[in-house]
């Protein structure tokens, strides 16, 4: 008969349950008896031990009180046998409701006789003229006195003796009882073990046989084949994972064949890439490479990085394996120039993480891009600008001073008109001098041309020089100008004309984007070894989506109203002070913008820097 996994555990559970169900019913049997045994200790016997001691406890009281008497205290002895006789003869009665022994009814009744004749003997020795009564208590209630404590004692005795006996009974039946729960206990235990063996052959066997199929299934064995050996539940559950098992292989089949076709469709795209690309894995053995780059940079598939002799290379590869915090996102470095064929070529490296589904780093991607043209034109592009500014910078000095000698009338007096037109003629060339001058000047800094006259400066003569051409424009305009500056500030070690360039670029800015009856504020402060320089406008600030761009030459936020400029005067600050070893920076939300550069202490400053 084939049992289903569901009828297996029944059967298990139920001969549990049959187990438990017995040793309960055997102990609540024997639990039962040992109550009989007991409740015949305390009912049958107890009472009348109980009713006897009160009786002998009352007689003796009585015969006290004929001892008073006799002693001449008759009152008091009268009193104590007149308070115990209804005390024995209720006891009596206690006993005569409780006669449970075969001898114990007739020492009973005997035992009422003897005291009612001592009661009547009692009333006569009351009675009785005082030189009599010593004769009658010795001959007459004395004896009498000791058979009926006697006969107490006996009923006593017996259901003493009787305590005892149900008391050895009592101890037999929990001796018996023990040695049947120990019997019980030995039985179940061995019919829980079979049931627990049976169960591991029904039930536990079969599921290992599946978990050790599924681990070997993980180690890639698709090839294994479970036996089915019963149809219940497991049964039919070996006969699904080996049906998909067998899917499996026919999947890893395909699977594999199409692996292999796109490994090689990918490895012939990679080939004829132009670009020098590479794939490294965790250890640093070079995967797949183009053929750019294993001819430019000798990266060899299946030999390691750190064999190529460009050391960087595997510099960079390490800086990936190595900063965990940047797993999955491209990392960029500085343009290397490198020598090839007798040429000059510079490149832009690039490294992707190649990130597994556990978010674990299995290897990178490296891209050498060959940005030679895009340096070319770049330097052609600024030695353009350099071309046309100086070219421009002469012609446009001789129109200027003949503006200026024209508006002040050297050469011939001016109507108004005349007058107006020179003067829109002379700012807008003063304009275009100064956008020439900022070329010129981002020509230098970026060529590291630029010379700059390094020297202690006073801050608070800095800040004064800076913020005094702006008084009147920011008053002007209904614009509060503050200064925050500490008492104990610092000189610093800087160019000054080239850092009231700075200042000047940042008050404008700040002024000019301000609206009005608002407060533009420049401070400092000092920190460590440098002095912190902040200007503060309460503009509309500066779009998120522009931020990043804000120091890129020739860049202006669109949609904001300007005046003159072509958007260099940030990048020739930031130009500026990286000059002097400074760092400039800046935060921006709506009706706030600060823009903050650092430059260092005078008696702080490197020797040497010029």
């Amino acid at each position: 008969m084939k049992f289903t996994l569901r009828q297996k555990i029944s059967v298990v559970f139920a001969l549990l349950l049959l187990i438990a169900a017995l040793i309960s019913l055997q102990s609540i049997r024997r639990f039962t008896q040992l109550g009989k045994s007991i409740d015949v200790i305390l009912k049958e016997n107890y009472r009348s031990v109980i009713a006897c001691q009160q009786m002998m406890d009352a007689l003796e009281r009585m015969d006290s009180g004929l001892l008073f008497i006799l002693s001449g205290f008759v009152k008091e002895g009268i009193n104590q046998i007149e308070a115990n006789r209804p005390r024995f003869k209720q006891a009596l009665q206690s006993e005569l409701n409780n006669l449970t022994l075969p001898e114990e009814s007739h020492r009973a009744i005997k035992l009422r006789s003897f005291f009612d004749l001592y009661c009547q003997q009692v009333d006569g020795f009351m009675k009785s003229p005082p030189p009599s009564l010593p004769q009658i208590y010795f001959e007459s209630l004395f004896p009498l006195f000791k058979d009926i404590k006697g006969k107490a004692e006996t009923i006593l005795q017996m259901n003493q003796e009787n305590m005892n006996a149900a008391n050895d009974r009592a101890r037999r039946k929990a001796a018996q009882a023990r040695r049947d729960m120990y019997f019980f206990l030995v039985l179940s235990s061995f019919i829980a073990l079979l049931v627990m063996s049976f169960s591991n052959h029904w039930i536990r066997k079969p599921i290992h046989r599946l978990i050790d199929s599924t681990q070997e299934i993980r180690n890639g064995n698709l090839n294994l084949v479970i036996p089915v050996d019963t149809r219940d539940e497991i049964g039919q559950l070996s006969e699904a994972f080996n049906a998909m098992v067998s899917s499996l292989r026919l999947f890893r089949r395909s699977d594999q064949a199409k692996l292999l076709n796109i490994q090689r469709s990918t490895q012939e795209a990679f080939q004829n890439l132009p670009e020098a690309i590479a794939i490294v894995d965790a250890d640093g053995m070079i995967a797949i490479a183009t053929a750019a780059a294993r001819s430019h940079f000798k990266l060899v598939p299946n030999t390691s990085i750190g064999l190529t002799p460009y050391p960087w290379l595997a510099e960079i590869q390490r800086d990936l394996m190595n900063n965990p915090a940047m797993a999955g996102n491209e990392k960029k470095y500085a343009i290397i120039q490198q020598f090839s064929n007798n040429q000059e070529k510079f490149y832009k490296p690039r490294v992707i993480p190649i990130i597994n589904d556990e978010k674990e780093q299995t290897g990178s991607i490296i891209m050498l891009e060959d940005v030679t043209q895009l340096m070319q034109n770049d330097e052609i592009k600024k030695d353009l600008f350099s071309t046309i500014s100086h070219q421009l910078k002469t012609p446009l000095t001789s129109i200027r001073m003949a503006l200026h000698l024209m508006l002040e009338e050297n050469v011939g007096s001016l109507n108004e008109k005349q007058a107006d037109l020179l003067v829109s003629a002379r700012d807008e060339s003063d304009r275009l001098n100064g956008i020439i001058e900022d070329l010129l000047d981002m020509r230098r800094l970026e060529s590291g041309n630029i010379q700059l006259n390094l020297a202690s400066v006073s801050a608070y003569g800095l800040v004064e020089e800076a913020v005094a051409p702006f008084f009147r424009q920011a008053q002007d305009k209904g614009i509060r100008l503050e200064i925050d500056l500490p008492a104990d500030l610092p000189d610093v070690r800087a160019d000054g004309p080239r850092i009231l360039y700075v200042f000047t670029n940042l008050l404008s800015n700040a002024i000019k984007f301000s609206p009005v009856g608002s407060v533009v504020r420049l401070s400092a402060k000092s920190e460590q070894d440098k002095v912190q320089f902040s200007v503060t406008d309460n503009g509309s600030g500066i779009p998120a989506k522009y931020q990043k761009r804000i120091f890129e030459k020739f860049f202006r936020v669109p949609g904001q109203k300007t005046e003159g400029g072509v958007g260099l005067g940030l990048s020739i600050a930031k130009e500026i002070i990286t000059a002097h070893r400074g760092q400039i920076s800046f935060s921006s939300a709506e009706g706030r913008t600060t823009f903050a550069f650092s430059l260092d202490v005078a008696d702080t400053a490197p020797k040497g820097v010029s």
